[in-house]
């Protein structure tokens, strides 16, 4: 029994349309999601993954198809049919991928906006300092990253009129601050992140898991690519143009952070590491790098038991002054000191 050929074509669309489905939602191209925005891009991937798969199932079908039934056939040497073309064909081979390309420039847009991309406040005036940390005097909030007050942000000047660069706020939550803020600074050929309150300032980035991020980035010499994967973000660093990305980490681990950016001839080498963690083990990382901080700095001593040479000798080749001059400083009391080479005076520990 022959099958009508409209049976065969609805069977075929039928088995195109569930194939293609099924490879667009488990594809598994693209890394772990460790955030709430990359849930949404995914999406959008996957979206696009389902249409192309169908295209291409479709188009080299019908290529297939055509390879076989319109073969030459043994002995058959006539030409072909002289087919100048068929309008109606163009229009719809012309009119279906232009339908699939606004649909998906739509989605596209709907996605975009979601994850905050048109945030006003997703970037900062040049020349308008932003909250290096959330969190301020007076806040019982431990190292005052947390719980910031939007108020004590410095007010932006009306009269630069910039286009917002990077992700901000989801819409529900633009005008508040971020859980945590940090500054990143990109330079040949190197990532820093800097914790503004704490004084903190590393080489790798730490976040606690769960609390919302807000990253200002901005870079020192060149223009640079700072890119997540696993986040799904990506957002140039422009010397004097800061932008900022805001996320929600979802997923405990640890992720690389690429310069995705031509910046140099190490540029394949401008890579570093992000940790997303629980707040304890953040909490206690960040009072580990406060520790070495301090424990780095200069101890301080009892300035009363310095004498006057003591304290002026790290200054003097700077300011022009001789051992003679700091002779002429109570010289009853210090004369031992000023007597000194000038370049034995060193402050003492």
């Amino acid at each position: 029994m022959k099958i009508p050929s409209n049976i065969i074509t609805l069977i075929a669309g039928i088995l195109l349309t569930l194939v293609s489905l099924w490879y667009g939602q488990n594809n598994n191209l693209l890394p772990v999601a460790a955030s709430d925005e990359a849930v949404l891009v995914d999406g959008l991937f996957n979206a696009m993954m389902t249409v192309s798969v169908g295209i291409f199932l479709l188009v080299q079908g019908i290529l297939v198809f055509c390879f076989i039934s319109f073969r030459r056939r043994p002995d058959d040497t006539t030409d072909g049919p002289p087919i100048h073309g068929n309008v109606p064909l163009e229009i719809v081979w012309t009119a279906i991928p232009a339908v699939i390309v606004l649909i998906i420039g739509i989605y596209s847009f709907d996605i975009y906006k979601s994850m905050g991309g048109f945030d006003p406040n997703a970037a900062a005036d040049p020349g308008v300092t932003q909250i290096a940390m959330a969190g301020g005097e007076g806040e019982s909030t431990g190292l005052g990253l947390f719980g910031a007050d939007a108020s004590s942000a410095k007010p932006r000047q009306p009269h630069h009129h910039h286009v917002a660069l990077g992700i901000g706020a989801f819409p529900g939550d633009e005008g508040k601050p971020a859980d945590l803020s940090v500054n990143v600074t990109g330079l040949q050929y190197a990532w820093l992140f800097n914790y503004g309150a704490s004084g903190v300032t590393a080489g790798e980035l730490h976040l606690p898991v769960d609390r919302e991020v807000q990253l200002t980035i901005t870079a020192q010499d060149v223009i640079h690519a700072f890119w997540l994967p696993e986040f799904r973000l990506k957002q140039d660093a422009i010397p004097g143009r800061p932008a900022e990305l805001r996320f929600l980490p979802k997923r405990i681990g640890t992720y690389p952070v690429i310069c995705a950016e031509l910046c140099g001839a190490y540029h394949g080498a401008m890579n570093t590491k992000v940790f997303v963690e629980s707040q304890e083990d953040f909490d206690s990382w960040l009072q580990s790098q406060i520790a070495q901080k301090e424990s780095d700095q200069t101890v301080a001593v009892n300035l009363g038991d310095r004498t006057v040479g003591d304290r002026l000798a790290p200054y003097v080749s700077d300011l022009g002054i001789n051992a003679d001059t700091l002779q002429q400083l109570h010289p009853a009391h210090h004369h031992q000191a000023a007597a000194e080479p000038v370049e034995n005076l060193t402050p003492s520990a």
